[in-house]
């Protein structure tokens, strides 16, 4: 016992000293150090770097060692359009307070302005990252922090682009509090578990706000993606939690609020999806579940393409859309209960809150549609809302068993 505690002694006198000779390097003009690169290879491990305002020329910034790289002012870090300009190659890094530009850009190589690479421990704080290829890049990396960028890109198309963060092979990644835009997806995430995304924006991006792919146990929550190809696809993954999101003005020929294909066992909470051509499309998605959620001014609310079963859909208001639901098969196992939909025109003569005779959310005219996309002249046309009453009263072509049973009477309030 005693040489127990004289070891733990040691080891807190021994790292008292270590954190004693910590010191700040300044660079500037007029310093001792005058470049970036000069700093990190003088600094030993636990120091921290300040690097003065000013314009500095310089890439391929390699860490290699535990420091702090602060700016002050936010100093221009140029890369020239040439190569990487931070790679992050140590644990326990911090780089803050830059304005990066000019990152690279070469379409067989994945350059990015700050690269992480089989690292953990980093935070990646406050930064302008402006005309970069890949923003931040995370390569087999964790526990790590990215908080309060903002990555801006010039992208024109998907092939010439990189994505604004790009995760590949992380886990436990925090990611937070980012402006995102102009790139091809805003946020990447391949093989990335049991990590958070929130309180970004993800906006103007040519394909995805956000894009999951074969990730598991992860979460997004209060993002906003607006203005993007498609707001956010999650895609071959399990376990992804995803609540009090705003997906508003994602339109094009092909764009959702919210894309999921092969996925299971989710959460889709408190999320609104305003002014979308699709707030959601399902494809291949089992158990999921669908809760007090917000679908207004769409094209589409929800389209259920093959396999989609066993999803449960309640407390979700559905309010002037073109069409609330479409669903591209006849058989169905999804459960639609206590939601509130505006075409609703039923009664209530018990008083207690839910419609007396259950609500048909799929319409003729959505079949039709199907067939022949150009019919969508039609939509508003009293010859569409004949099809559309011929079919309520006797269905023929549109699934008999896909019924809100307890259609709610009032809109519920999300707050």
């Amino acid at each position: 016992m005693k040489l127990s505690t004289a070891l733990v002694t040691c080891v807190i006198i021994l790292s008292g000293l270590t954190a004693s000779r910590a010191t700040t390097l300044t660079v500037c003009t007029t310093c001792p150090a005058t470049t970036i690169r000069a700093a990190i290879a003088q600094a030993a491990a636990g120091d921290t770097v300040l690097v003065r305002a000013g314009f500095y020329q310089e890439g391929n910034l390699v860490i290699d060692k535990p420091l702090t790289l602060r700016g002050i002012g936010y100093p221009v870090v140029d890369g020239q359009l040439t190569e990487e300009t931070f790679t992050i190659a140590a644990d326990d890094v911090t780089l803050e307070g830059f304005k990066i530009q000019n990152a690279g850009h070469n379409q067989l190589k994945d350059l990015a302005a700050i690269r992480v690479q089989r690292k953990k421990g980093y935070i990646i704080r406050n930064n302008l990252i402006i005309n970069s290829f890949f923003g931040i890049y995370l390569e087999y990396s964790g526990q790590g922090l990215v908080i309060g960028n903002t990555i801006s890109g010039q992208a024109t198309n998907e092939m010439s682009a990189g994505n604004a963060i790009h995760a590949w092979y992380t886990k436990e990644v925090v990611i937070r509090d980012n402006l995102l835009q102009g790139h091809r997806d805003g946020i990447y995430l391949e093989f990335v578990t049991h990590s958070t995304i929130h309180d970004n924006r993800s906006t103007g991006n040519i394909r995805y706000g956000l894009h999951y792919m074969f990730s598991n146990d992860d979460a997004y929550f209060c993002n906003t993606f607006d203005h993007n190809g498609a707001g956010v696809a999650v895609m071959f993954s399990k376990r992804i939690t995803m609540t009090d999101n705003v997906f508003e003005y994602n339109w094009g020929r092909a764009a959702y609020g919210l894309l999921l294909k092969e996925i299971n066992d989710a959460d889709i909470l408190r999320n609104r999806f305003t002014h979308n051509t699709m707030g959601i499309c399902l494809e291949g998605t089992t158990r999921i579940r669908y809760t007090d959620n917000t679908f207004s001014g769409n094209g589409w609310a929800l389209q259920l393409s093959g396999g989609c079963d066993d999803n449960v859909f309640t407390r979700n208001n559905f309010l002037n859309n073109a069409l609330d639901l479409v669903v591209n098969g006849r058989l169905n196992n999804n459960l639609f209960a206590h939601n509130y939909w505006r075409e609703y025109s039923g009664y209530d003569l018990d008083r207690d809150g839910i419609g007396d005779v259950p609500y048909r959310p799929v319409k003729l005219f959505s079949h039709i549609l199907t067939l022949a996309p150009e019919a969508i002249v039609l939509l508003r046309s009293l010859f569409t809302d004949l099809l559309n009453f011929s079919e309520k009263v006797n269905p023929l072509y549109t699934p008999n068993n896909i019924l809100d049973n307890q259609p709610l009477m009032q809109l519920i309030p999300h707050d």
